[in-house]
């Protein structure tokens, strides 16, 4: 036999034998961690295999035949049907066994006259494993769509012209749009008729508002604009021209529109937007300028009797709520970095005149007015940052909240940021008095913030409701007269050993309405490859899990679903004719640990200061080392429940692997596999629910009985943003802004983007 015919044996033992020695020291560690023994068995079988490859014996092509049938076999039980689970366990090594059944592998280990790769037994298993790949990934998609729920018959003709006067349609946040002028029979013709670019690029989230035949929105560095709802063409712009290099939030989600009663002339029609920054700005509706008699030049200054803060410890990013003549705003707070910092305190000002109208404290409920000298703001309380809902027959104004800074660590918590963190509170227009409370976190320490406008709907009967998603996954359904559950939410038993001192409730309210994923396993660990899969495995035994509600501490632990999901600040949207909610989530672990501050000198971008605690808060995606998650997909998902029935009608992944994979560089393949997304979803009268949030930039439209994708439209950049519609001169418009966003990892724009049919 020729030295180059021995050579390649040698190298196939070479590496199966690196190979081996991988998986058992990791198995042995792992096995030792009271995990899987399968790579530690199938480390030695990979050992054993290479040193027979090594030796030129035919024993080590069937050795490794063997191991890649138990390796098939082990993955079915453990994995199930998974296609991504089943994937990582068996594609590698399925391409291995390809490789060891080249021609001149086989020719080296003596299998002369049968060195057709064909008859090699490792290759006939590899090719069995892709086969099923294949058939499993088939089969994924598909079970993505329901069978069709029967609906009636949109009711109504669509107006010639039509408004989205608010930020999410209306003061209730249903995201609904009663049109039907695009339907599952002909989205499949929708076209770009306008691009509008802004020319500021960084974290667009903003969704426009239409009011008669204008588009107003806004930029991340407070760029009020307006152009044409037909042709897109710009009317005016409004740059602020403030300094925003110490702001460590730059966004604008939208803007808000007022008409003062029996005014004519200058900003007798205006819009409101924040900062960025601490700014509460109005502008003429017609010509973007400035209002003269709303507070100084136009602004209010959100910094009034707030004490001593930094410029990026308060942040007006949501629309402000404009409802009985005044402007009703919260704020998001840098609440992770300090635990004496900036109020969460909710405040009114007069829409015309921008006068101080009232507050709410929570540290100080009995003084509705300003601070008297020498006072401020009750410092550190829970904050308000998404937008709010509003009942006008009520009189009353929903207010999600946060908790209380810092997000992980409460020792020093006082008893109004328990009672008000993670809760929604019903406000009275009026006046700003509370009305009733309901919390849905107790003494929170996960950052399960309230995140989303909550959305009000009358269920079947006619029973007032309020829908309140959580980060959990939970959908929290309660009377909005009183704020007791419909739902029933149970308080149910939750981990326990916190750090001392810390005071945790030993229930948590769990709604019964939930799209919650199944408790983390190690099975459930993923990675590119096996070797980051064991890896996972391993990181996984070592950090602690007990459950969504596992209490930070000074040993890493894991939060699933973490804080940018399950339901974020995209919220929920609900088709109002038939009482069904729709709503996209995030399944996607991070993991939290306390370290003392003495310990961390010079704090990286996994540490958060904590400052006045003896602690630094270290905070993560739970990665590979390949950067890609050790949880196995899908991560995102979007899902319809029936109210009327309680049942779930639907529930798909959503995103592809195109624009996301491994150390950052896109997987190529539009393979369905459920990305992280964020961002919300317009539902219209035609039963079409729009959705753009993925990591892919694509805008999708999914039909909402079954889930099945009706149409798709590449953008230029991340549709991290919720799409709105409305009617211009007979035509119906989806609109959307396309301009990324850093935390998401998605490709920064500029572009305001609106489709309609074809003539």
């Amino acid at each position: 036999m020729s030295g180059k015919a021995a050579l390649w044996p040698r190298i196939a033992g070479v590496i199966l034998i690196l190979l081996g020695l991988t998986f058992l020291g990791g198995g042995v560690t792992l096995a030792t961690l009271g995990g899987s023994l399968y790579y530690a068995a199938t480390g030695a079988a990979l050992l054993i295999s290479g040193i027979l490859y090594w030796r030129r014996s035919q024993q080590g092509e069937k050795l490794y035949a063997l191991t890649l049938l138990g390796t098939l076999i082990w993955s079915w039980i453990e994995a199930g049907s998974n296609p991504w689970a089943l994937e990582v366990r068996l594609f590698a090594p399925a391409l291995l066994g390809l490789f060891l059944a080249l021609p001149f592998i086989r020719r080296g280990l003596g299998a002369a006259g049968k060195t057709s790769a064909w008859r090699s037994t490792p290759a006939v298993v590899a090719l069995i494993i892709l086969a099923l790949l294949t058939v499993r990934y088939i089969q994924f998609e598909r079970a993505t769509v329901a069978e069709a729920t029967p609906l009636p018959a949109p009711s109504g003709q669509n107006p010639a012209d039509s408004d989205w006067a608010h930020y999410a349609h209306d003061l209730q946040g249903t995201h609904f749009a009663p049109l039907s002028q695009i339907t599952a029979d002909n989205v499949g013709k929708l076209e770009i008729a306008w691009v509008h670019n802004s020319g500021d690029s960084s974290k667009g989230e903003a969704t426009p508002i239409k009011i008669g035949p204008t588009l107003y929105s806004c930029t991340p560095h407070g760029i009020m604009f307006a152009v044409d709802a037909i042709t897109g063409k710009e009317k005016w712009r409004r740059d602020p021209g403030l300094d925003a290099s110490k702001l460590t939030l730059l966004t604008c989600r939208g803007v808000s529109y007022y008409r003062v009663p029996d005014a004519t002339g200058l900003c007798a029609e205006r819009i409101f937007a924040g900062g960025p920054g601490a700014l509460l700005r109005a502008v003429d509706a017609a010509t973007g300028a400035p209002c003269p008699g709303f507070g100084k030049d136009g602004m209010v200054d959100l910094l009034k009797g707030m004490g001593d803060i930094r410029p990026s410890d308060y942040t007006l990013n949501s629309a402000p709520t404009v409802v009985g003549g005044k402007v009703i705003v919260g704020a998001f707070v840098q609440d992770n970095s300090n635990r004496d910092i900036a109020s969460g305190v909710i405040r009114a000002f007069d829409a015309t005149s921008g006068a101080f109208a009232w507050a709410w404290d929570m540290g100080a409920p009995d003084r509705v007015g300003e601070p008297g000298p020498g006072e401020n703001y009750t410092r550190g309380t829970p904050n308000a940052w998404p937008a709010f809902a509003v009942d006008e027959k009520l009189g009353l104004v929903y207010i999600p909240t946060g908790n209380p800074s810092p997000d992980q660590y409460g020792v020093h918590r006082r008893p109004f940021d328990e009672k008000y963190g993670s809760a929604i509170v019903a406000l009275n227009i009026a006046d700003g008095r509370e009305r009733w409370s309901y919390q849905t976190t107790h003494y929170d320490l996960w950052d399960y913030d309230v995140p989303a406008q909550p959305t009000l709907i009358d269920l079947p009967g006619g029973k007032p409701a309020l829908l309140a998603g959580t980060k959990r996954g939970d959908i929290f359904v309660l009377d909005r007269r009183t704020g007791q559950p419909i739902v029933p939410a149970p308080e149910t038993a939750v981990p326990q050993g916190a750090m001392p001192g810390e005071r945790l409730s030993k229930t948590q309210p769990i709604s019964q309405l939930n799209f919650f994923p199944p408790p983390l396993s190690e099975a459930q660990m993923w990675g590119a490859t096996p070797i980051d899969q064991m890896l996972c495995r391993i990181s996984y035994k070592q950090l602690r899990y007990e459950g969504p509600f596992t209490p930070p501490g000074l040993k890493k632990i894991l939060i699933y679903p973490g804080a940018i999901g399950g339901i974020d600040w995209g919220g929920i949207a609900v088709d109002n004719d038939n009482k069904i909610v729709v709503s996209n989530t995030n399944d996607f672990p991070v993991f939290v640990q306390l370290v003392p501050a003495k310990d961390v000198p010079d704090l990286s971008k996994e540490y958060f200061p904590a400052r006045g605690t003896p602690y630094v808060v270290r905070i993560g995606l739970f990665m590979g080392p390949l950067g890609i998650p050790c949880l196995q997909p899908p991560w995102g998902q979007l899902a319809a429940v029936d109210l009327k029935t309680g049942k779930r009608l639907w529930r798909r992944p959503i995103g592809t692997s195109r624009d996301s994979g491994p150390l950052g560089i896109p997987a190529g393949p539009p393979l369905l596999i459920g990305t992280p997304n964020m961002g919300g979803m317009l539902v219209t009268r035609a039963g079409i629910v729009f959705h753009a949030a993925t990591l892919d930039r694509y805008l999708r439209a999914y039909d909402i009985r079954t889930g099945k994708e009706l149409w798709k439209h590449r953008l230029p950049a991340g549709g991290q943003s919720t799409p709105m519609t409305y009617m211009a001169g007979g035509k119906q418009y989806v609109v959307m802004t396309a301009g990324g966003h850093g935390l998401m990892g998605t490709k920064l724009g500029d572009a305001t983007i609106a489709f309609r049919l074809k003539d």
